[in-house]
């Protein structure tokens, strides 16, 4: 069955918003809130492993002894850090300018021209998105996507479905006839777990992580060497991932028609 459907995740798929953007707004919200703690790029790393920036906080307060012993109070404090945080990471990014993965630009204009749909699938905040997608597709960035599900637009964020559920049901679409485009284990589990085919463009989060029972997996869609299955068409014209790779992707995964 053709792609009909790309469903993006947005951190470490998108952007590497996670360890130079959120990270950074984190440290930035510990000083505003008065609090001596800074999350190293290791530490975060390890974090990253957790999908909820409230639950980011209450792992991180847990091996901390200057943390607030009762729960209730370390839950205050989570949402309180979280919020300034949150409020902190738009103008990060408008001032950083973090770019885009190398790629990721040229597969939506590739998306846009062909009409395959494009849908956001992201357990970060409606803001947090806004702020990225706007800096990069300019104010009218919601006409690129027929979907947008992020963290508020659900009970549960990865690896539960909720988000991919609703994202193809926004689009319009089925599970065999989208791709997620994912760079984490969580995420990847989430779209595996409605059937559908994902694509791995393995972050600087999860350089070493292992993905079972992803449909291809490659170190980004800037780059066509270095992905598995080796099934990419050899073109010296060709630059990056394009849309009939991923059709031939999920084409190997499905094997031969009877």
């Amino acid at each position: 069955m053709k792609l009909k459907a790309l469903v993006w995740d947005v951190d470490g798929t998108l952007a590497e918003t996670e360890r130079d953007g959120h990270r950074v707004a984190f440290n930035r919200a510990f000083v505003s809130c008065g609090l001596p703690w800074h999350w190293s790029e290791a530490h975060y790393g390890e974090l990253q492993a957790i999908n909820s920036d409230r639950e980011r906080l209450l792992r991180d307060m847990a091996g901390r002894p200057d943390a607030p012993r009762s729960a209730s109070r370390r839950d205050a404090l989570a949402r309180r850090v979280r919020d300034v945080k949150i409020a902190i990471y738009p103008d990060l990014l408008r001032h950083a300018r973090l770019p885009l993965r190398e790629g990721v630009m040229s597969l939506m204009q590739e998306c846009r021209a062909q009409g395959v749909r494009m849908g956001i699938a992201t357990t970060t905040s409606r803001a947090c998105v806004e702020a990225l997608l706007a800096l990069h597709l300019g104010s009218g960035w919601r006409r690129w996507f027929d979907a947008l599900v992020c963290g508020e637009d659900v009970q549960r964020g990865k690896p539960g479905t909720e988000l991919y559920v609703r994202a193809l049901l926004q689009a319009r679409v089925c599970p065999s006839q989208a791709v997620a485009i994912e760079d984490s284990p969580l995420g990847a589990a989430a779209a595996r777990a409605v059937d559908m085919p994902v694509v791995l463009a393995r972050s600087s989060g999860f350089v070493e992580s292992s993905f079972p029972r992803v449909t291809a997996i490659g170190p980004g869609l800037d780059q066509r060497a270095g992905w598995r299955p080796n099934v990419l068409a050899v073109d010296a014209g060709l630059a990056g991932i394009r849309l009939a790779d991923i059709d031939r992707w999920v084409a190997h995964a499905r094997g031969p028609r009877d």
